[in-house]
């Protein structure tokens, strides 16, 4: 085993504390994987080692990305997130073959879901925009974190305005989905979209509330005025 993968895991496993795994815990319904430390510790962490990866190539960072997520530790794939992410001025169009089967085989809870998406995702996704339609394949998934990645995944774009007709036609997708995470993963995206186009977005939930759930609902209209509130939530 390489031994960077060894020494990112000593230091996780030096800094981890009981009380932080049972607290980290309780945000979670599923069973996951803890080493019990605080999201700012682990990427202090992965930080900290870039600096020893240094110069090696994005195909070496991916196999130590890989071996980081098949440990089910979520502090373990926060680690990967911001290793794959570092890696970002060399993606090439087709990594996201290889993002889609992270998110598909190892992705399990919202934590790892979310930072994944936001950034490495998201960032593959800025400098390849045509690499969007498969995240409308993902909406289609049964798998509830690939359907919720197909949302999250666009967070940071949206808010630069980007991909306004590929948000209205994935949350168009996930609108009925009783899922709650996926509800507030899609409710996400729209508020997030709203940043830069208000009223489209205003204009998607008032055509769809009579479907929307009211969790989605209530995250898309989270930054919109008051007035804008009040007719989305009437009855």
């Amino acid at each position: 085993m390489d031994s960077i993968i060894l020494k990112a895991r000593e230091l996780l496993r030096r800094g981890a504390r009981e009380e932080v795994k049972a607290q980290n815990e309780k945000f979670f319904r599923e069973k996951v994987s803890f080493y019990g430390l605080k999201n700012p510790d682990v990427h202090r962490i992965a930080r900290a080692m870039l600096k020893e990866i240094g110069d090696r190539s994005k195909e070496n960072i991916f196999r130590l990305c890989e071996e980081l997520w098949r440990s089910g530790y979520v502090e373990e794939s926060l680690v990967a997130c911001d290793w794959s992410e570092s890696a970002g001025r060399n993606f090439a169009e087709d990594d996201i073959h290889l993002f889609s089967r992270w998110l598909n085989d190892h992705v399990n809870n919202w934590a790892s879901c979310d930072t994944f998406c936001n950034h490495t995702v998201g960032e593959l996704l800025m400098k390849y925009p045509g690499n969007i339609t498969f995240l409308k394949k993902w909406a289609g998934s049964e798998n509830r974190w690939v359907k919720r990645g197909s949302a999250v995944s666009l967070i940071i774009p949206a808010r630069r305005g980007m991909f306004l007709e590929d948000i209205i036609e994935i949350a168009s997708i996930l609108l009925t989905d009783t899922d709650d995470m996926v509800q507030k993963g899609y409710g996400w995206m729209l508020k997030a979209a709203s940043e830069a186009h208000r009223d489209a977005i205003f204009e998607f939930v008032m055509n769809n509330k009579s479907k929307m759930p009211r969790t989605a609902l209530r995250y898309a209209i989270e930054k919109m005025p008051e007035d804008y509130k009040k007719r989305a939530m009437a009855k």
